[in-house]
């Protein structure tokens, strides 16, 4: 579980902790990684060995208006929630057991764009496509999806926004238990048809 301390990250380890053993990953945590070096994602497949599963909650994008936005705003995208999800994607491919699944996350701003989001959306949509693309070619019954969170209610009381938009990190959690557990093969799973569940 990469991104175990982030609000989605942790309900998703709670949520999987119940019937899987989890390990734990983030940037701060005792074991760490950092989507942006792929020399970090390899040396965590050579600690932690025989995964069934790996989930990414993890990686970061500029939220700000499209003419504010730098060449330096769209590589922080580019290179963390992109890339960095990719690269875990390659590097995870070679270690997990046999059909075994990864599972990434994009966004909404994908598919519903709003005002200072148009960073976010571009690697969110690319990330749906590479899915789709890498879930043809992956070898030995590996499975590739994607979690498309809606805004996580934690997230807009936290930003003083209007929370009733958004759904709690418990509920879109059940989106990402539904990837690690399912058959779904390079699908964009949209965490709000799963909050009821």
């Amino acid at each position: 579980m990469i991104g175990a301390t982030g609000t989605i990250g942790k309900a998703v380890a709670e949520a999987l902790t119940a019937r899987h053993e989890v390990v734990r990953v983030s940037r701060s945590g005792p074991l760490k990684v950092d989507l942006e070096d792929a020399g970090s994602l390899a040396r965590l497949f050579e600690t932690v060995k025989d995964v069934d599963a790996v989930v990414c909650c993890a990686g970061s994008a500029a939220f700000k208006p499209l003419l504010q936005l730098t060449d330096s705003d769209f590589q922080i995208g580019l290179r963390s929630k992109l890339m960095g999800q990719v690269n875990l994607v390659r590097a995870a491919a070679q270690h997990l057991r046999d059909g075994g699944s990864i599972t990434l996350t994009s966004g909404v701003l994908a598919h519903e764009p709003m005002p200072g989001g148009a960073a976010i959306s571009l690697v969110n949509a690319a990330l749906e496509g590479f899915v789709t693309g890498a879930a043809i070619e992956l070898p030995r019954g590996l499975r590739v999806n994607v979690v498309s969170p809606p805004w996580i209610t934690e997230t807009l009381v936290a930003l003083k926004m209007d929370p009733k938009g958004g759904i709690p990190a418990a509920a879109c959690a059940k989106a990402y238990v539904a990837a690690v557990e399912g058959k779904e093969q390079g699908q964009t799973i949209d965490a709000r048809k799963h909050a009821g569940a």
